[in-house]
């Protein structure tokens, strides 16, 4: 048995390493899309972002209030001159996230208090990039508006720190918790190298059982070394569980060449990400098994995973979508790992504080290995029984030929 069980899996090494481009898809993919997502979100936050700016009423306060646009990181000022009349075409042709106009008379407006309105829009194409712009000219405005508003009283008599608390009666702090610089490198990119794993994993098993079902080599090759389902499971997954592992490993690496963030406590992420692989090549053991065409597998399992990261609660609330995405978003394993690899990494959480995500991956590695054993125990059943049929009339012809009885089906089989 364990002879059979070592030929077998050394059988299944040799069809995974051999598969050029399974073997490019699951080897090459990943580290190409690590290197690439990584170099994409390197720098961590959005800077420079082209803002168009008018300014009519070109007076001492108005210049200052471009030049404070102008030191703000987060922001590249293009101004343009007044006499422009289409500036949604300005907007488009400079890609500018968003358009401040300053009014005439904005300065003199000020000195007499009647309140000068400052008008931004903002182009909302990109939300990101929107948010990002919108919030840099927001403080900039409201500095601007705090020192006026300071500097008035300071006129009329009232000292400078007096002045303060007249113009801010009470103070808010926000103190942000985890990703304090609000980085999306750290935010997005092990997310997405999730994605790609978990891609790859799934696009792996998917032609696992089903290729050796279309060039009729599983009961030709297979089925004459075990008839275990267990065994034909653990064969099957073993290369995709070793290569995941290399690649978890590269991944781990690649924090380093990025300057990310690791995990602290790496043998709690060692636990998520075991359950997880577990989870998702069962997933593709039970697909690959019930649809015996390779493609049609490799289709339905794509689909399933697509859209795994937009429905998996990483980046929009669970909790806002229908009982019926969140659903669809409960039996795919990157759903409770992402939420689970969030608190560990971003968070700084213990592995006891992700117990329910936990709890989700191995319901999920259970349910799907369950269903993966039954449907190829089935298969299994079904192949030999196929074969036995065939076996009958040649049963006859020896029996004929012997004048006695055939040695029993299965020791023929």
């Amino acid at each position: 048995m364990i002879k059979n069980f070592l030929f077998l899996l050394k059988r299944e090494f040799k069809m995974f390493l051999t598969d050029t481009t399974l073997l490019s898809v699951f080897i090459a993919g990943p580290l190409v899309y690590a290197l690439l997502f990584g170099f994409v979100y390197k720098e961590g936050k959005v800077t420079d972002l082209p803002v168009l700016v008018v300014d009519r009423d070109n007076s001492p306060m108005s210049n200052q209030l471009v030049e404070m646009l102008r030191d703000n990181e987060g922001l590249r000022v293009i101004e343009l001159s007044p006499d422009h009349t289409d500036y949604q075409k300005e907007v488009i042709r400079h890609e500018a996230t968003c358009l401040v106009i300053i009014p005439d008379r904005f300065e003199a407006d000020i000195l007499q208090s009647r309140y000068p309105e400052i008008v931004t829009y903002v182009n909302t194409a990109n939300l990101l990039t929107a948010n990002f712009a919108s919030k840099s000219i927001q403080v900039t405005l409201g500095t601007l508006s705090a020192g006026i508003a300071i500097k008035t009283l300071q006129r009329k008599g009232m000292s400078a720190s007096m002045a303060a608390t007249q113009y801010e009666p009470f103070k808010a702090n926000f103190i942000r918790l985890y990703n304090e610089t609000g980085n999306y490198l750290l935010f997005m990119w092990p997310a997405l190298l999730a994605v790609v794993l978990q891609q790859v994993i799934l696009l792996a098993m998917a032609v696992s059982f089903s290729r050796e079902f279309e060039q009729k080599t599983f009961a030709s090759q297979f089925l004459t070394r075990t008839r275990s389902g267990f065994s034909s499971i653990i064969i099957k997954v073993m290369p995709i569980w070793i290569f995941s592992i290399m690649h978890l490993a590269i991944f781990y690496g690649l924090h380093y060449v990025f300057h990310a963030p690791i995990p602290q406590h790496i043998l709690n992420f060692v636990v998520i990400s075991a359950l997880f692989v577990a989870s998702a090549s069962f997933l593709g053991v039970f697909i690959s098994v019930l649809i015996p065409d390779a493609l049609k597998a490799t289709q339905i399992l794509m689909l399933i995973s697509s859209p795994a990261f937009i429905i998996g609660g990483f980046t929009w609330p669970l909790e806002s979508m229908p009982a019926v995405v969140q659903g669809l978003a409960s039996v795919i394993p990157l759903t409770p790992f992402l939420q689970a690899f969030k608190i560990l990494l971003i968070q700084g959480g213990e592995l006891s504080d992700t117990t329910p995500f936990l709890n989700h991956l191995l319901i999920l590695t259970l349910i799907y290995g369950v269903l993966g054993y039954i449907v190829i125990k089935v298969k299994i059943w079904s192949i030999l029984r196929r074969e036995r049929r065939a076996m009958v009339p040649q049963q006859a012809i020896i029996e004929d030929e012997t004048g006695g009885e055939a040695d029993d089906i299965e020791d023929v089989l």
